[in-house]
């Protein structure tokens, strides 16, 4: 195992994923809180975005609902609600208006049948079993020396790197979608819109960090877990992590560019 002189080198890479989500997580806690004192121009709330977005697109099945979570906004198509925090739907800010518009772009997502949103659905049931079940089977597996089950653990905590990966283009279209509808719809206007593509690009990089810091947490488990020789790690790790570092370059240079947006 990489220890030297009793220090775990590989927490390194923890570290760095650590400070890239703390680094991501400043930055749109920062952008909140900018554009949450930036009121629109026509004192839109979120809730009056959000009911323009389903009563123009006809969407009459989708409820909105208040929750106590602030900054916890997510839309559910098991239940076809959207969930917004009390200052999405109360507030005339912009960053009220795009987080309920971003909201609403996976509604639009979910009734045009966007791919990659009924990928990530369809992998939520296979992340929770394996959130579960990964750390104890890599624990039994060293435990009874059985390399077996460490593999097993390894494919299981695997599946949580690809959800995130599959998460990227979802929640960028969702903001891409959003923003449209806002300009179009004339709810914001001039330089509102730019604020809002603002707010929107701060939380896309959390997503991006996120991924980061699994694609390490991953590469650190299987350098202290996986006993297999090099090319296991040349034919099967070394490209997974490969493709995930270049998944988040490629969408750190389209949302630098604008063009995700």
């Amino acid at each position: 195992m990489p220890y030297y002189y009793g220090f775990d080198r590989t927490y390194i890479l923890v570290i760095i994923g650590l400070i890239i989500t703390m680094i991501a997580q400043a930055n749109v806690q920062r952008a909140f809180a900018k554009y949450s004192k930036i009121q629109t121009k026509k004192q839109i709330t979120g809730k009056q975005t959000a009911n323009y977005i389903l009563d123009t697109r006809g969407y009459n099945d989708i409820k909105i609902k208040q929750i106590n979570n602030a900054m916890g906004d997510y839309f559910n198509p098991a239940t076809k609600e959207v969930a917004l925090s009390p200052q999405s739907i109360n507030d005339t800010s912009i960053a009220s208006v795009a987080v309920a518009a971003h909201e609403l772009g996976h509604v639009i997502q979910y009734k045009e049948g966007y791919t990659p949103l009924r990928i990530k659905s369809w992998l939520v049931p296979a992340v929770n079993f394996g959130s579960k079940l990964s750390f104890p089977l890599l624990f039994l597996g060293i435990f009874l020396f059985r390399q077996n089950l460490i593999d097993i653990g390894l494919i299981l905590f695997s599946l949580t790197l690809i959800f995130q990966i599959v998460t990227l283009p979802v929640e960028f279209n969702a903001s891409r979608r959003a923003l449209a509808v806002l300009e179009e719809s004339g709810m914001l206007v001039g330089e509102e819109n730019t604020y809002a593509a603002n707010m929107l690009k701060a939380a896309a990089y959390t997503y991006v960090a996120a991924t980061l810091a699994t694609a390490l947490q991953f590469l650190r488990m299987f350098l202290l877990f996986n006993n297999r020789n090099r090319d296991w790690y040349l034919n099967v790790l070394k490209p997974t992590i490969a493709w995930s570092v270049f998944l988040c370059k490629r969408y750190l240079f389209l949302i630098r560019n604008f063009n995700i947006f």
